[in-house]
């Protein structure tokens, strides 16, 4: 009996070890496995880590010391997107940096410098180089908002359906895992109607524009008209387009993203889009240096690269960096009271017309009411009122839906909007919209675009409320 719960005891301890011998190989190939894995994703997305870390250490850093948000936020929300969310971020508060890398690889940082937000910095960035900043003008006044820095007037408009408005702003923040709206303000006849904030947002904080930018922009040029000082259909001054077919494109095309050069607007990989705002130093050359593909007018294509081609040639305009860095502030930035602007600027110290523009919700909604008033502000006419005509008609092969840096509901993309509607677009749902026949501008930011945040049921629902 001895010998055969012995030999009974001794398979055991046989299959025992036998069992761990193979779980051990079990989980040696699991292992094995998923380092193989790791390594043909990190082989395949290689490229793309340089922009992974950049786009990383740059949204943390301004994030940080622009928008005055916590790290913490920032990288649970902003960066917690697919790919970015690979990234491994640091802060020093200190010193005013953000760095960021992936699995440890391709570390990239990004620098605060005082009124120019925050850059990626690589190696043609030189620290002891001194740094020209812009000149701000910040007066007080006791005008209410928007038009000063007062508090709005307690206003009640009896065109008004509160029950309606009430259903608008609950489409816009119901949801809100996949609506993500973060803030919301509208404006009415010039009156202040309905202000609204998610959580770790406030009437204070800045957001970032991002294509809404390319508006900010392209005022410039309207206020340089306006001055005398161009107009529309001169040539672009590109010394190194009057010995080729290039010569023929003016600013008018540019402005309406149909000069007919070639560049590929797709932030999924290594593009024209990316390499320029995360590898660049100059930004306003990537759309300088590329051939025609088509002659002007032939085609419409939206490119980023386009708006910084005339950020650069706004600079041209003037004799100094100086002059140029104040020009938007002075004459109509802080001219208007939007004082928590932040235009950031590349390394060569070019604004980055395309993406990088950060303002309060308040502040994104005096530049519409400014548009809705045709440029008169507080009796003064910041740009001609055809501005306003020039930027709303609608560009040729866009199919209506783009004028001058502007978007356009000419076409009804927004059937049930009044398609007067144009508007500021930036990535993410972040928008300024203008309705003239309603007397409305309605500013919408947050993390979400169509079809997540549906523009269209929301405006609608906005537009019912004016009886």
């Amino acid at each position: 009996m001895k010998s055969n719960v012995s030999g009974l005891f001794e398979i055991l301890i046989l299959v025992s070890i036998n069992f761990q011998t193979k779980s051990m190989k079990l989980v040696k190939r699991i292992l094995l496995l998923l380092i193989l894995i790791i390594g043909v994703v990190v082989y395949l997305n290689f490229p793309k880590l340089n922009i992974i870390s950049g786009y990383a250490a740059k949204n943390m850093a301004s994030g940080v010391f622009v928008a005055n948000r916590t790290a913490a936020s920032l990288a649970e929300n902003d960066n917690n997107v697919p790919l970015i969310e690979l990234a491994e971020t640091e802060v020093d508060v200190k010193q005013k940096w953000a760095s960021a890398s992936v699995y440890g690889l391709m570390n990239r940082k990004a620098l605060y410098r005082e009124g120019l937000g925050t850059v990626l910095v690589n190696d043609d960035y030189d620290e002891s180089k001194s740094i020209t900043s812009p000149v701000r003008n910040q007066l007080t006044d006791t005008i209410p908002y928007p038009y000063g820095q007062a508090s709005p007037k307690d206003s009640t408009f009896s065109e008004i359906d509160t029950q309606q408005l009430d259903k608008a702003i609950a489409t816009a923040f119901g949801n809100p895992e996949v609506q993500k709206t973060r803030t919301l303000l509208i404006l009415y006849k010039g009156h202040l109607l309905v202000e609204k904030y998610a959580d770790g947002f406030t009437k204070d904080t800045r957001i970032l524009g991002w294509s809404m930018t390319k508006s900010v922009l392209a005022t410039c040029f309207g206020i340089l008209e306006h001055q005398g000082k161009l107009e529309m259909e001169w040539p672009a001054p590109i010394t190194e387009w009057k010995k080729d077919d290039r010569k023929e494109i003016t600013l008018n095309h540019l402005l309406r993203m149909q000069s007919g050069l070639e560049w590929d607007e797709d932030y999924s990989k290594i593009s024209d889009v990316t390499r320029m705002l995360f590898l660049d130093s100059d930004m306003s050359r990537p759309q300088k240096e590329k051939a025609l593909i088509a002659k002007p007018t032939e085609i419409w294509n939206y490119s980023s690269g386009t708006t910084n081609l005339l950020s650069g040639i706004l600079r041209q305009q003037f004799r100094s960096h100086q002059e140029y860095l104040d020009f938007p502030y002075a004459t109509f930035i802080d001219k208007i009271g939007m004082y928590s602007m932040v235009l950031e600027a590349d390394i060569v110290g070019n604004y980055v017309g395309s993406s990088y523009a950060w303002a309060s919700t308040r502040d994104w909604a005096r530049f519409g009411q400014l548009y809705l008033d045709k440029g008169k502000w507080n009796g003064e006419q910041i740009f001609d009122s055809k501005w306003v005509n020039y930027i709303t008609k609608p560009t040729q092969h866009s199919d209506g839906t783009y004028g001058a840096h502007f978007w356009l509901n000419a076409n009804g993309k927004y059937p049930d909007v009044p398609r007067d509607l144009f508007s500021c677009n930036g990535y993410q749902g972040q928008y300024v919209f203008v309705i003239p026949s309603k007397d409305l501008v309605v500013v919408r930011t947050g993390l979400a675009e169509n079809p997540e945040f549906d523009v269209n049921k929301f405006l609608s629902e906005v537009v019912k409320s004016v009886q």
